[in-house]
């Protein structure tokens, strides 16, 4: 099965489902855009629509889609408009891009329980759009926490954030 997420910079978003039982790939890339096979700096400039996402085939039988979308939403603010921590642009907005009815449905009844519990204060934006052309990222991106460990970014942002979510899992 395919799910596609955007909930900010893709690299934090890629090693949460790298590391999340049943999600047997994890692609990083673009979707939601205007422009063909659009490039990261494209992407980054606003002008193309694209959201960074990632896109994965996961197993059914070890992971539901609404398991999924409890991981994704823990795992950002879903109630920031274009924005997740010093990332800004409508490329960093959050996004479940559905590929069935039935995931359209799920995602709709899983906000409607988040907003009707009161999880956040503030109101959730995440938008629910149907899956359209998927563009992988270049090479580079692609696993990039575990093979840039060193980079300022993976150790101050990503590594707390996948270290909370590995707790969790405990």
């Amino acid at each position: 099965m395919k799910a596609t997420f955007g909930g900010g910079c893709f690299w934090c978003t890629e090693i949460i489902f790298l590391n999340t039982e049943g999600v047997n790939s994890v692609l990083p890339g673009y979707m939601g855009g205007k422009r063909k096979n659009p490039t990261y700096e494209q992407v980054c400039s606003g002008a193309t629509g694209h959201v960074e996402v990632v896109h994965l085939d996961f197993d059914e039988t070890k992971v539901s889609f609404e398991d999924l979308l409890a991981v994704f939403f823990k795992t950002h603010d879903p109630t920031t408009l274009n924005r997740q921590g010093v990332d800004v642009g409508t490329q960093y907005r959050s996004v479940v891009f559905y590929h069935s009815e039935e995931q359209k449905e799920q995602t709709e009844k899983f906000i409607q329980g988040l907003e009707a519990a009161k999880v956040f204060d503030d109101p959730i934006v995440t938008a629910v759009e149907e899956a359209s052309a998927f563009w992988p990222a270049e090479d580079y991106h692609i696993n990039y926490f575990n093979r840039n460990p060193e980079n300022p970014f993976c150790s101050a942002v990503i590594a707390p954030k996948l270290t909370k979510y590995l707790k969790t899992l405990k």
